[in-house]
């Protein structure tokens, strides 16, 4: 089978949209992720998928702590910005749990890297969860390649 038809299949899945962040020698880092689930309640454990070559890769690496923050309709720019497919000239950001988060999402998950498993050409950074924080607004969610609303 064709990478496109390969994609096309995984495009079928309706997800949420979660920007992670972190924090690392002063300045905040983020990226725009859809692979993203929960793990376990005991120990309360997540997972992101992150490609081998992204940016954030080493950089959550030696933060060893990451916030995954669960957007809501109307943050679709947020989104775009964090994918580096949109400038935006300010983005507002608050701290949570020690480490930076997305005002206004509908859930954060503020973790420490507690595992990390490579497979294929990406990383599996497991996170062992801090504290969360959720808000009551409808989520942002991603089909087919395109923002979507409940």
């Amino acid at each position: 089978m064709d990478d496109r038809l390969f994609k096309a299949a995984m495009g079928k899945f309706a997800t949420g949209v979660t920007v992670v962040l972190t924090k690392w020698e002063n300045d905040n880092h983020g990226m725009t992720a859809n692979a993203f689930m929960s793990v376990s309640l005991e120990p309360k454990l997540i997972v992101v998928s992150i490609a081998n070559k992204a940016r954030m890769k080493p950089i959550i690496e030696q933060s060893g702590n990451y916030s995954v923050n669960i957007l809501a309709t109307g943050h679709e720019e947020l989104s775009m910005h964090f994918a580096g497919q949109k400038e935006l000239a300010h983005v507002d950001l608050s701290e949570f749990a020690g480490i930076p988060a997305i005002k206004g999402a509908i859930a954060t998950i503020a973790c420490d890297v507690h595992d990390t498993v490579v497979q294929g050409d990406h990383t599996l950074f497991f996170g062992k969860v801090r504290d969360v924080l959720v808000t009551d607004r409808e989520p942002l969610v991603y089909y087919e390649g395109k923002y979507k609303k409940i």
